[in-house]
């Protein structure tokens, strides 16, 4: 996004002529900016050309999945939902892993049946359940066991996954139980060692740590594994000046793991995909004054977009036309739900605003819509598809009679 002329444009349009002809709250994407994404990703990795599996958690619109798979990403997914969505966009199932902590048998079976590339087990009973499932349909499933290396990500406690308190994964010692039990299981097959160490992540050091212990744990038990799933959690700036990723640093820790370990790796991004490819464009209903803070009142709240309630996230917040005037005071930038949690960002002399300015909450893209709900009988915002001057609805705004 740009400003040009004091008006703020995506790819070649105008936020205020979305507004006109859409309304809002409304999810825009940038079809460019999901193909630079997609297209750098790949050149940052493309000395041992990975299997990239884009986690579908992160977005659910098929529309943008199809685009997705139409430059040769596969899908991780953590529930038949999501398989199934997978699927419909068209997908190659051996491209696709099915990840998560809590499969129950009808997922198991399902994802059997749909001959994916692999199912990433994180239990003894999970893998004992798969096996028992394959025996009773006489296949041959590929399996993954996903390890917890006590590795801390450096990133917020929610969104960490692989210290030793969290639930995802097994130990060394469970590994290697398990790696022995999938020897003398006749209908499976240990295909990959699957990590996941945490999200937003934006500093190289916890991955070379972490392919630090999984280098040592493969050499101790002489296991040659097909695919080292080394998941994604690869971080964005959300901010001005904020710290990024250093990949030409993992890259060389990556290359360096492979000269021991000829084994194809397996990513699965989500944020690093799709997170700036999306913003919530909303109008100011009220401004409210409250002595030293103005309330900002916006048609867009935690329901349409929850992670600066769930996680305290921060979201930077554009208005659609630029004022060369301050407020002088502080804004808080609030929803209409009815919690005091539905807040997105409070701000010291913020441009002047007034009622029905619109407003841009950026860099939505990744568990924006995917983690929004209908909390207080709201429907869900439509969302577009932004390339060039085309404008697509890739998914009506909900009414109320789809809710009541």
């Amino acid at each position: 996004m740009k400003y040009k002329n004091k008006k703020l444009i995506i790819e070649k349009v105008r936020i205020e002529n979305i507004v006109k002809n859409y309304g809002t709250p409304a999810y825009c994407y940038s079809y460019n900016q999901l193909k630079n994404n997609i297209n750098n990703f790949k050149k940052n990795f493309k000395s041992f050309s990975p299997l990239i599996c884009f986690a579908i958690k992160f977005n659910t619109n098929v529309n943008l999945i199809r685009e997705i798979k139409k430059f040769g990403l596969g899908a991780d997914v953590v529930s038949k939902g999501e398989l199934i969505l997978a699927i419909k966009a068209g997908i190659n199932p051996n491209k696709i892993v099915f990840s998560g902590v809590g499969k129950t048998s009808e997922e198991i079976k399902f994802a059997i049946d749909k001959k994916i590339l692999l199912i990433n087990a994180e239990s003894e009973s999970e893998v004992k359940e798969i096996n028992r499932i394959a025996r009773l349909k006489k296949k041959m499933v590929h399996v993954g066991i996903r390890l917890n290396p006590n590795t801390d990500a450096k990133t917020i406690s929610q969104i960490s996954t692989g210290k030793k308190e969290n639930k995802f994964g097994v130990n060394e010692k469970t590994l290697i139980k398990l790696i022995n039990f999938c020897k003398n299981a006749k209908n499976l097959e240990l295909k990959c060692l699957s990590v996941h160490i945490g999200s937003q992540i934006l500093d190289h050091k916890p991955y070379e740590k972490m392919l630090k212990i999984i280098d040592r744990i493969i050499t101790k038990i002489n296991y040659k594994f097909d695919f080292i799933d080394l998941g994604g959690g690869m971080g964005i700036s959300y901010t001005s000046g904020s710290k990024k990723l250093n990949y030409k640093k993992y890259n060389i820790a990556i290359k360096k793991f492979l000269k021991r370990n000829k084994s194809q790796i397996i990513f699965e991004p989500g944020r690093s995909i799709i997170g700036d490819v999306g913003c919530l464009v909303s109008k100011i209903i009220y401004i409210k004054k409250n002595g030293k803070k103005n309330f900002i009142i916006l048609d867009a709240g935690m329901n349409d977009l929850m992670r600066p309630a769930l996680y305290g996230a921060t979201h930077k917040t554009l208005p659609s036309i630029k004022r060369n005037k301050k407020s002088g005071t502080t804004y808080e930038f609030v929803g209409p739900i009815c919690e005091t949690t539905d807040k997105f960002l409070s701000v010291k002399n913020y441009q002047q605003l007034e009622e029905k300015d619109i407003i841009v909450i950026c860099d939505v893209g990744a568990y924006g819509m995917s983690l929004s709900s209908n909390y207080n009988l709201r429907p869900k915002p439509t969302e577009l598809l932004l390339n060039g001057l085309k404008i697509r609805i890739i998914k009506k705004r909900q009414k109320h009679k789809d809710l009541i």
